[in-house]
């Protein structure tokens, strides 16, 4: 499964690939932009595991919450 389509209305307004450092250092930006893509190294199928899932889901809310108190420290 892809995930773009589901984060479409902020897709183009992340860096991803900083994002995937950040919240996924043991990984590689290649393997995260796959991820994204529901495609596994090899141009099969792999999408997230649902423990990874949880922890997308944990990393946006975490940008959310930054990018909130940025906007309130204005």
């Amino acid at each position: 499964m892809t995930i773009i389509p589901l984060i479409d209305d902020i897709y183009d307004l992340v860096t991803w690939g900083d994002f995937a450092k950040k919240y996924f250092p043991e990984r590689s930006v290649s393997w995260f932009y796959n991820k994204m893509r529901g495609v596994d190294g090899n141009g099969g199928q792999g999408a997230f595991t649902p423990e990874e899932l949880a922890k997308l889901k944990e990393a946006l809310a975490d940008l959310a919450y930054r990018i909130r108190a940025a906007a309130e420290r204005l």
